[in-house]
């Protein structure tokens, strides 16, 4: 039967709520929206440094604590004084032998921590999968942290969900660089398994409305989104919202889930060590055996193409990482977040050169706000009339459409082959390349005064590649983007006419 409404924001505890594995993909994203929410949080992870790195780490209703679940001192003090705690704890190390007997110790340890703390509540995010002897061992042992949790006095409510979509997700990502790569695929039978993922969003609803759902405590609820599907009908999803040609998907016997975790390894920017859990559970299905929850927290639940399309939209936005700690508000939960591994949210590709002159933030940008058109790009222009012949010949722009005024730059000007993305004057400057590629390009440019004598600019270059096509178009321009880049950035500076107290440099970041 439906629940009851939800509690009023006044009905809350006024405890904080413990999330244990912050530092984590579904954590991370829990934190941020426990807060939009308006609850005081908790956030726990192994490294205070990591937890810092993340988006809401100065957010005035979160504590952060450094806690180790094989200390027993440590998680009961993290547990002391909140009312509920979710757990996301996993090990993901198959490298580590006794992985499993480390997940049962965290959890026994959590188990003794929430009685002494007398918390009110543990909200557990297992693993969908049937019991069994073919079942993997990274998913029997999520169940079996389940269990564990729930021998305790303290009531649990356990959720059970397959693939998690959306940029950090470890799963999605494999299933990103694998179709974006590789044009015809030679993959295990897993292909042919069905599995029923869920966007992170509704994930998070269901997180959250646990928290004000009493039907849900002490119950175990398995959470998916509208769809089954194989894990082949889903790359061709993924595909087709990347605008990626058809790809070729081969399945053949031979490949063992060790063989694919290395496979995986050598495609993608994932690790074999948690590649391979992974790539293990892939051959068990992974659908929903009941749908209770949806009765009790209603929510509107994303088809894999909604989530998916969502994703991309963090792509098609001015790739500039420093405006996701600038925003007010949290990233999307689909996107990536600062202190996301490496490889979360795709391929980007980035140039990054800087220079300091003793000038002001006024002199340095009266070049860039003249930038293209008449005045061109202060560097090998030859060059960029080339580039913009080449492009009118593929059918693109080109060069001829030049500014759409010689004197200021506004949103939604075009600068030649570029469009106006983002202008704040004397600060910063974001042109979205709108030649023929194959992917997505941004020309950066930041202004920062240094101590009122000297001022630094920033100028860099990022390339969202689409496909195969687009990794080798980039390496292939490269050395001409190291040659053209520096000069641009030289060519700049000698507009200004002020001396250079820091040579132009690449900073690798």
């Amino acid at each position: 039967m439906p629940c009851e409404p939800l509690l009023d924001p006044s009905e809350r505890s006024p405890r904080p709520v413990l999330v244990l594995g912050a530092t984590g993909y579904v954590g991370a994203r829990l934190v941020a929206r426990l807060l939009s929410q308006g609850y005081r949080v908790r956030a726990a992870g192994r490294s205070i440094s990591k937890l810092e790195k993340r988006p809401w780490a100065g957010n005035a209703s979160l504590e952060l604590v450094s806690t180790d679940l094989f200390d027993q001192g440590s998680l009961t003090q993290a547990c002391q004084g909140c009312s509920a705690a979710f757990y996301f704890i996993h090990s993901m190390n198959p490298e580590q032998k006794n992985f499993a007997q480390a997940d049962r110790t965290a959890a026994t340890n959590m188990v003794r921590a929430a009685e002494q703390a007398r918390l009110e509540r543990i909200i557990y995010l297992g693993g969908l999968g049937q019991q069994g002897p073919n079942l993997s061992k990274h998913l029997r042992s999520r169940s079996e942290v389940g269990e564990i949790l729930c021998s305790g006095r303290i009531p649990v409510t356990v959720l059970r969900s397959a693939m998690i979509l959306g940029s950090g997700s470890a799963s999605f990502e494999i299933l990103r660089y694998l179709v974006e790569r590789l044009p015809v695929m030679v993959t295990p039978r897993w292909v042919r398994t069905e599995c029923q993922p869920i966007a992170i969003r509704n994930t998070l609803g269901y997180l959250v409305s646990c928290l004000e759902a009493p039907q849900t405590i002490g119950h175990t609820f398995d959470i998916g989104g509208p769809e089954v599907l194989t894990y082949h009908e889903l790359m061709r999803v993924y595909a087709e919202e990347a605008g990626l040609p058809k790809r070729w998907v081969i399945p053949v016997p031979v490949l063992t889930p060790r063989l694919s975790s290395y496979w995986i390894h050598w495609v993608t920017p994932v690790e074999a060590a948690i590649a391979r859990p992974l790539a293990e559970g892939l051959s068990n299905r992974v659908v929903c055996t009941e749908n209770r929850i949806r009765q009790l927290i209603p929510q509107e639940l994303l088809k894999c193409r909604q989530a998916i399309r969502v994703t991309f939209d963090q792509a098609r936005r001015d790739l500039v990482e420093d405006d996701l700690h600038n925003q007010t508000s949290f990233p999307l939960p689909e996107w990536s977040y600062p202190g996301d591994p490496p490889w979360a949210g795709g391929t980007v590709y980035k140039d990054h050169r800087r220079v300091t002159v003793e000038a002001s933030p006024e002199q340095v940008w009266q070049p860039l706000r003249h930038i293209g058109g008449q005045a061109g790009w202060y560097y090998a222009n030859w060059l960029w009339r080339l580039r913009g012949f080449l492009d009118r010949l593929i059918g693109g722009v080109g060069l001829r459409r030049g500014r759409s005024s010689p004197t200021s730059l506004s949103p939604g000007d075009s600068v030649d082959f570029w469009r106006v993305a983002r202008v704040e004057p004397q600060r910063h400057l974001s042109l979205v390349a709108e030649m023929k590629l194959p992917g997505r390009a941004t020309l950066d440019f930041s202004i920062q005064e240094s101590d009122g004598l000297r001022t630094t600019l920033s100028q860099v270059g990022y390339f969202v590649p689409r496909g195969l096509a687009g990794i080798l178009y980039w390496y292939a321009v490269y050395p001409l983007h190291q040659l053209v880049f520096n000069g641009m950035l030289r060519g700049i500076v000698r507009q200004i006419e002020k001396p250079v107290t820091c040579n132009p440099e690449r900073v690798r970041n």
